[in-house]
């Protein structure tokens, strides 16, 4: 970028250097094909140079830029045709009914685990794909962007337990076709010792640590949480992981080049 450096020219390039990439990756998910995710990322940066002014400074810089990026998002596509329009209960999301439960990772080969996670990812892509939109864009600007759960709710004007209820139900829709790809344990795993409520709070406590991104661990744990954990742990990683792109070369050319000619774009 050539045009004169200034407080907005730099905040804006930062914003640029440390989010670009992301909201490529954001774009792409969000977008019918990846021509309309290239023009998303521009607007989302033109508009936020241009709009600079208008900053209060009453969110963080990262907020308002995503604010920009949902906003543009749903400028663009109003509506997904063919949306699917509701997502599964918890009760049909939940791992109680099968005897057999999937292999954690410890009990894994690295060449298992490694075939695990590219079929995991060719998933989680399609199951994106496939969630209701509130719920698509709750998962991804949590487990593709990173935000947490107030800068969530800021962005999408709900409330932080709307965010949770959204990103928790579309985490184990992910989670559950991940767990339909790894293999099962040979015998069925015993019933735990204790009610299946104390299953469902733990559930509850993984899925809030996951959201502040901290560990979890719990010396009360069946088998059976312990697989359903894992691939819980898996579905997160493989989301960050999508997030880790960069721009394509041409892309990232139009884009500084527009910003360093913003009156002209």
């Amino acid at each position: 970028m050539t045009e004169q450096v200034t407080p907005r020219s730099q905040a804006i390039r930062q914003l640029y250097s440390d989010h670009a990439g992301t909201i490529y990756a954001i774009a792409l998910k969000l977008c019918a094909d990846r021509s309309s995710a290239e023009d998303l990322v521009q607007e989302v940066f033109l508009n936020a140079y241009r709009n600079w002014d208008g900053f209060e400074g009453r969110s963080s810089p990262t907020t308002w830029l995503y604010t920009i990026a949902v906003r543009a998002c749903q400028r663009m596509h109003r509506k997904r045709a063919g949306a699917p329009a509701r997502i599964e209960s918890l009760d049909e999301l939940l791992p109680f009914g099968d005897p057999y439960i999937g292999i954690i990772a410890d009990e894994q080969d690295d060449a298992l685990q490694q075939a695990i996670r590219r079929e995991a990812t060719a998933r989680i892509e399609r199951e994106i794909a496939a969630l209701p939109d509130d719920f698509r864009m709750a998962l991804i600007l949590k487990e593709i962007a990173g935000l947490s759960v107030p800068e969530i709710a800021s962005i999408l004007g709900v409330e932080e337990g709307t965010v949770r209820s959204r990103v928790h139900r579309a985490r184990l829709k992910l989670r559950k076709a991940i767990d339909s790809a790894i293999p099962r344990t040979p015998d069925p795993v015993p019933p735990p010792a204790y009610p299946e409520q104390t299953c469902l709070d733990l559930l509850n406590a993984k899925q809030a640590a996951l959201d502040r991104g901290v560990p979890f661990d719990s010396e009360v744990i069946c088998q059976r949480c312990r697989s359903v954990f894992a691939s819980l742990d898996l579905t997160q990683q493989v989301c960050r992981q999508i997030a880790a792109g960069d721009l394509p070369p041409a892309l990232r050319e139009r884009i500084e080049a527009a910003l360093a000619h913003p009156d002209k774009a």
